[in-house]
């Protein structure tokens, strides 16, 4: 049985569909205040995102090899050198909490 949010198989692919109450559950989860009157658009347009992916996934790529640029550019690197003088005594001591050269922050997790 094929999943909810899948609904066709296309060239070996699953192809997916996003449905408006997906729509509402990502922006709750995400925190996005999408209005009533935009989950319809919204929906569309996550649904032509979806559709291109569905294209690119369709592309037969298994003889392609990667490459990290098209033009066969190298790189290049300047030396790993320091080039600045350390100033963290100097940007600790303006720091509202330090200790032991770090940062001291309230704790965000509990």
């Amino acid at each position: 049985m094929i999943p909810a949010p899948f609904k066709a198989v296309f060239n070996g692919y699953m192809t997916m569909a996003i449905e408006h109450g997906e729509i509402e559950k990502i922006a709750e989860l995400s925190g996005i205040r999408i209005s009533d009157e935009e989950i319809g658009q919204v929906t569309e347009r996550i649904a032509e995102i979806l559709q291109m992916v569905d294209q690119l996934q369709a592309v037969d790529t298994h003889n392609i090899e990667p490459m990290a640029n098209p033009l066969d550019a190298i790189q290049r690197l300047r030396p790993d050198e320091v080039t600045e003088a350390n100033r963290r005594d100097a940007f600790q001591a303006i720091a509202p909490a330090a200790e032991n050269g770090l940062y001291l922050v309230p704790k965000v997790i509990e």
